[in-house]
């Protein structure tokens, strides 16, 4: 097994593991339990690991960090529109 493989399949989990927060977030209309401060460092690390995967042209870490910014969004998005109540 090649090594990119191991990248792909480790961004596939560790990027989706947002999902079932997001959606549950946006069906129960409520954050208030989730860390604005984790949220917004999780939008931050996405991006440097983004930033690190151009700068060293690795494939699997620029598409799952795309895609990791993309969940993180949608993460301090629901935040910001439900952590208030």
């Amino acid at each position: 097994m090649s090594p990119e493989y191991l990248g792909y399949i480790g961004g596939l989990i560790t990027t989706f593991n947002y999902v079932p927060q997001i959606i549950r977030i946006f069906r129960l209309k409520s954050a208030k339990e989730i860390s604005l401060l984790f949220t917004i460092l999780s939008v931050i690390g996405f991006a440097i690991w983004l930033l690190y995967g151009i700068l060293l042209s690795l494939t699997p870490l620029i598409f799952w960090n795309s895609m990791g910014i993309v969940m993180a969004a949608t993460l301090l998005y629901a935040k910001l529109k439900y952590g208030r109540h």
